[in-house]
């Protein structure tokens, strides 16, 4: 089991005039939509102890976005959850994963950094680029152990 941190200060405001700053939206309200439909599918994908403390880390209106989806039985590719949104919200893939690039961007600057790899171990590969981190388990998922080059 994991401690759990406790809520930050930040709130729901500053944090959608950061989304709404990384997404160029023209305005609050904007980012304010985009960011309930990205946290409502994100919630489907978190189970656990990880699901619980992104909630408690989250400001007030964005945990309960969160945490109102019941988890799926498994997550869906990165790909997938995209095109899965696009489908919801009725929205072109590229717009869609822009939307998602600026939420889950701001999310990964305003969660405990421990707590963003927990999730991201939790989530198939890819969704470290939609948080706006590198992806570095995809090189080493698919290179068989006789190829990798120890440092000397």
């Amino acid at each position: 089991m994991h401690t759990v941190t406790p809520a930050p200060t930040r709130s729901d405001a500053a944090l959608l005039e950061q989304i709404r700053y990384q997404g160029a939206y023209a305005t609050v309200e904007q980012a304010e939509r985009v960011t309930a439909a990205v946290l409502d599918a994100l919630g489907q994908q978190i189970v656990g102890d990880e699901r619980v403390e992104l909630a408690r880390q989250l400001p007030p209106q964005a945990a309960r976005h969160f945490s109102q989806a019941l988890p799926g039985q498994r997550p869906l590719t990165a790909h997938a959850f995209v095109k899965a949104l696009a489908e919801a919200t009725h929205a072109p893939y590229t717009i869609t994963r822009w939307h998602v690039g600026s939420v889950l961007g701001a999310l990964a600057r305003t969660v405990d950094k421990e707590l963003l790899h927990r999730v991201l171990a939790q989530l198939p590969s890819g969704y470290a680029l939609l948080f706006g981190q590198a992806d570095l388990t995809v090189g080493a998922r698919r290179l068989p152990v006789d190829q990798v080059v120890r440092a000397a």
